[in-house]
């Protein structure tokens, strides 16, 4: 799949199955709804109208169903009908699925997708997870030539007929800023450390024509950087704290967007075990969708002040590692007393949300993060956990989930019951809960919020996706999509507008009126 080039086209054009191999997917109410003339040019001569319908009619998605058509040339798949309010009418999961499991194998392959307009995004982002980049196997790094992936979407109910060129647009560039996530998640430290990381946030800022504001190693110190600078001075590669900053003129508010870069996580001095350390170059997850997401939504046009920062470190084990006991001094200038090194990311995103708050003068801060191995539980494999001062925010982010295929769910939100857990007898409080059964998730996001300081003004959004970072030994580049649905309705583009949940007309109710007016840094997109 590493060599794999991804096309969106409004008409991937006729051939036969033997020269492209085509696998047609759809819901079984579109898939039938298509006339076999919008078809039979990728089927035909070896697979007749009658076969098309016999196909059809065999097929039973339960929740997915598929029929070979044609010898591994040709087949057909179906997704779910319907499906819980918590997912996504895409099916996006399934879609993945599907594809790496019914595409036929080839050089030059096609996929048809059926679908209403309102799920071709989350579509695309689906494609997209299914095709990962990273790979150091040796017999793909002989093969030189690649193969050729070209999805064509055909729309059926409302708004049907040939996407526009523009959509086509947006489509390829989530897709690349999918892939480039994954890609990242998915490289070992030796590849990936946060030298490597750095240049990843250079080409990204190269290509938008932003240079990066970066602030390293003893200098994170000499800042008042105490959480970044704690957590990775103890790496052969100093941490970071990188800014790629959108500025265009006409802005009204001011957008960050803070992302969890720890490269790789050994739990420091209070080490992981042998079980659960492998996998812990996803922990720079939070980071890379950030920059996958800013640099998609970015070429897509973005209309406010847009920040996107990266705290990135290594927490490593070494003579100068932080010790459990020693106290940091993070950004916020509050104290913090350290009970557990592996409760690291909560201490590097506090400097990035105060730094987006202090230095960038941010309205609306989002975070992040593969926070806590116990999102999982709170929440499963597919949904992120959010958390947000915000109720309408916290409805925006599940519904961005929806239109995007990133799922989200929220945590609980109560910092008067839980924040107590960080309690410290010599410190402003230490980094790990007192009581681990007591909203394990909830609390690591009160703690970055906490530094903030529980009455900012601002908009306030914390997204866990330790979980659905991954699937099975593979990134998924999860985060991606749902930040650019999320604040599509600031985006020029009309896709991105039309999936965000904050550009929707709805009734408000007087309390959302009020508080509106009572504070301008709190309204929506």
């Amino acid at each position: 799949m590493a060599n794999v080039l991804l096309e969106f086209k409004a008409s991937a054009g006729d051939s036969e199955p033997q020269n492209r191999p085509v696998l047609i997917v759809g819901q079984l109410a579109n898939l039938q709804q298509i006339n076999w003339t919008q078809v039979k040019g990728k089927l035909q001569p070896v697979v007749t109208k009658e076969i098309w319908q016999a196909a059809l009619a065999s097929l039973n998605p339960n929740p997915t169903d598929s029929c070979p058509l044609y010898l591994s040339f040709a087949a057909v798949a179906a997704i779910p009908s319907r499906v819980s309010r918590h997912n996504s009418p895409s099916s996006a999961h399934f879609l993945t699925r599907l594809v790496r499991t019914c595409l036929p194998t080839g050089n030059n392959r096609c996929i048809v997708m059926v679908c209403e307009h309102s799920d071709v995004f989350a579509s695309a982002c689906a494609y997209a997870r299914a095709f990962p980049l990273f790979t150091r196997r040796s017999a793909s790094s002989r093969r030189k030539e690649k193969k050729h992936v070209t999805v064509e979407f055909v729309t059926v109910g409302q708004d049907s007929g040939p996407l526009e060129v523009s959509t086509l647009e947006c489509l390829a560039s989530a897709a690349d800023g999918v892939r480039l996530a994954a890609r990242i998640v998915d490289s070992p430290c030796s590849e990936m450390n946060t030298d490597d990381f750095l240049k990843e946030i250079k080409a990204v800022g190269s290509e938008l024509g932003i240079t990066p504001t970066i602030i390293r190693g003893e200098e994170l110190k000499q800042k008042g950087f105490g959480g970044i600078y704690g957590v990775g001075k103890a790496a052969p590669h100093p941490p970071a704290l990188a800014v790629l900053s959108h500025t265009p003129s006409g802005a009204t508010q001011t957008i960050a967007w803070v992302g969890k870069g720890i490269v790789y996580d050994t739990g420091g001095l209070s080490i992981k075990g042998k079980t659960t350390m492998p996998g812990m170059k996803r922990d720079c997850g939070g980071a890379a969708a950030v920059l996958g997401a800013f640099k998609a939504t970015v070429k897509q046009g973005f209309k406010d002040n847009l920040h996107a920062v990266f705290c990135l470190a290594e927490n490593s084990v070494g003579p100068t590692a932080t010790r459990p006991d020693d106290i940091h001094t993070l950004y916020s200038g509050k104290t913090v007393e350290i009970n557990n090194t592996d409760a690291e990311g909560r201490l590097v995103l506090s400097d990035g949300v105060v730094y987006a708050s202090k230095d960038l003068s941010a309205d609306i801060i989002l975070d992040i993060a593969t926070l806590t191995g116990a999102q999982g539980i709170s929440t499963g494999k597919y949904h992120a956990a959010v958390m947000t001062n915000s109720e309408q925010w916290e409805a925006a982010c599940v519904r961005a989930g929806r239109s995007s295929g990133d799922l989200a769910h929220p945590l609980v939100y109560c910092p008067e019951l839980h924040f107590s857990e960080f309690t410290s007898a010599v410190a402003d409080m230490k980094n790990s809960v007192a009581d681990r059964e007591n909203a394990q998730s909830s609390c690591a996001g009160l703690f970055i919020g906490s530094h903030l300081g529980f009455d900012w003004p601002g908009i306030w959004v914390h997204v866990d996706i330790a979980s659905p970072v991954h699937a099975g030994e593979r990134a998924t580049g999860f985060g991606v999509a749902m930040l650019l649905a999320l604040f599509g309705q600031a985006s020029e583009d009309p896709l991105l507008n039309s999936v965000s949940p904050l550009g929707a007309t709805t009734a408000k109710t007087a309390s959302e009126d009020q508080m509106e007016s009572d504070c301008k840094r709190r309204r929506l997109v």
